[in-house]
């Protein structure tokens, strides 16, 4: 079987450049809470291989890629959706879509000491203004087009109601996870 469609790699194995600060690893998130306990983004391999694109892309304009979340296990999603309830923000549990099925990055731009440009709004803003289509000073949609362009030409997909939020355009490619029977205790 293809590992790129069955297999998950360290983002940072393929790219060391890639920033990795996964928000819900420390309660700096909108739950304030601890949601999982570890702290290395893992994402399907096809998908981490377009990822290292997308940070080439950027890393040739004097950027790095910072990801807050990457693939996160459906007992997380469970306590995401359990604080917020909105699907418009926040998917219901399911092993096999978005984050659960490790497709699916939460990410800005930063600079080369890490420090992250001016974007659209804050991580996890659950509001208009974290759409795509919301308006933005000059500096945010600047800043925006990079990531969007480096990311879509990597072959990603944004999330309509969250700039920071990407999902891989083959993510129906991908074999379905087996469900932990944890997650459903």
């Amino acid at each position: 079987m293809d590992q790129t469609l069955t297999g998950f790699t360290n983002v940072q194995r393929l790219d060391p450049d890639i920033i990795v600060a996964l928000r819900y690893a420390t309660p700096h998130n909108f739950t304030h809470q601890v949601i999982y306990d570890f702290t290395t983004a893992i994402i399907r391999t096809g998908t981490a291989h377009k990822l290292a694109k997308a940070s080439e892309i950027v890393k040739q304009q004097g950027y790095r890629l910072k990801i807050w979340d990457a693939y996160r296990p459906v007992s997380a999603q469970r306590r995401l959706f359990e604080v917020y309830p909105d699907p418009e923000f926040v998917a219901q549990p399911n092993p096999n879509f978005s984050h659960q099925k490790g497709v699916t990055l939460d990410l800005t731009l930063a600079h080369p000491d890490g420090s992250e440009l001016t974007m659209p709004t804050a991580f996890d803003d659950f509001t208009a203004a974290a759409h795509r289509d919301a308006p933005r000073t000059a500096l945010q949609e600047k800043n925006y087009q990079r990531l969007d362009t480096a990311m879509t030409t990597a072959g990603f997909v944004g999330y309509v109601n969250e700039w920071w939020d990407y999902r891989d355009t083959e993510m129906d490619a991908y074999q379905p996870l087996a469900a932990d029977p944890n997650d459903y205790a």
